[in-house]
């Protein structure tokens, strides 16, 4: 009998139905997974190397914590969608990867249409600080002496498109005061400025605040938060405290390239939830200044369409460019 050669185009067409298959979601995975992250040492980094031993424990292959820092976040962004779909190379990642296409000319890339939602991981807020020598005890407080002082105050800007910056210019918008921003390189540098007195105010992210709140070295004024939160016992929101309807939050997820087949997200999701929600897991968290808020791909996904609904509104109202 004469034997015909597959055609390369049926070859890749079974690969695809094979790895679309339930089947091939029960076998996965079948070798180590690497999860990119952004530069070592950073938040995003601490939380996969928190939830990687574990994660990796329930799927019963290693997960590694693949670093790709530079690029301001696009390099790991990148790393991810050029890479195979099979479930072995994912993202963790939070707000610059969607926020990066908002705020960078240079940055083509579309997070809804060339990134695939796996599941949620964590949520961070801001922490409204002042330095301890100005006048006021809340966000009303605040915002008063502002307004009589228009481009006095200081606001330690962190990098372009940050979590601070954006949440400090919100945070001036909706008050509708011109706090004069000073830009620095990075948070850590901007806490600096704050505790020297060279800047009076700043929103940087609860973690990076809360121990100089502690040793007295800054005062907190609020949350931003809906609602009080666990990772900043005892401090009130900013929308209770004097600006009403104000939250800035900081959402984390994981992301894999598109094509990956739905079996491989629905188990490596299942995972991911069963992890977070392990009582060593979200204490380590916690205690890091990130809450687990385990969710679907789905959710993820919707996470990301209402944040950059949200924050692309602030940044062109402000104008707010990177490039």
């Amino acid at each position: 009998m004469k034997m015909h050669r597959l055609s390369e185009r049926h070859v890749i067409a079974a690969a695809l139905l094979l790895l679309g298959s339930p089947a091939y979601g029960q076998t996965y995975p079948s070798k180590t997974i690497r999860m990119i992250a952004p530069t070592a040492g950073g938040g995003i980094d601490f939380i996969a190397r928190v939830v990687a031993p574990s994660l990796g424990a329930n799927l019963g292959q290693q997960v590694i914590i693949d670093n790709r820092g530079g690029g301001s976040g696009v390099i790991a962004v990148d790393a991810v969608m050029r890479s195979k779909p099979d479930g072995y190379t994912l993202l963790c990642y939070g707000p610059p990867a969607w926020m990066n296409p908002l705020i960078r000319k240079s940055v083509t890339y579309d997070p809804v249409r060339d990134l695939l939602p796996v599941g949620l991981m964590t949520r961070t807020a801001n922490l409204l600080v002042v330095h301890p020598s100005l006048p006021v005890r809340t966000t009303k407080d605040l915002i008063q002496l502002a307004k009589s002082q228009p481009g006095e105050l200081l606001d330690a800007g962190s990098n372009t498109g940050s979590s601070a910056h954006l949440a400090a210019e919100l945070f001036k918008s909706m008050a509708g005061v011109s706090i004069r921003r000073v830009p620095y390189k990075g948070v850590g540098a901007g806490i600096s400025g704050l505790v020297s007195g060279e800047v009076q105010v700043m929103l940087p992210a609860i973690s990076a605040a809360l121990p100089h709140v502690k040793t007295g070295r800054l005062r907190a004024l609020g949350v931003s938060t809906a609602e009080p939160t666990k990772l900043a016992p005892g401090i009130p929101t900013i929308s209770s405290t004097g600006l009403p309807g104000y939250v800035a939050e900081s959402q984390n997820a994981i992301f894999a390239p598109v094509g990956t087949p739905p079996a491989v997200i629905k188990r490596f999701n299942q995972a991911l939830n069963e992890t977070l929600n392990l009582a060593e897991i979200r204490d380590k968290l916690l205690s890091g200044g990130t809450e687990p808020t385990p969710g679907s791909p789905e959710a993820a996904g919707e996470m990301v369409k209402v944040e950059m609904a949200k924050w692309g509104k602030v940044v062109k109202a402000l104008g707010i460019r990177a490039d």
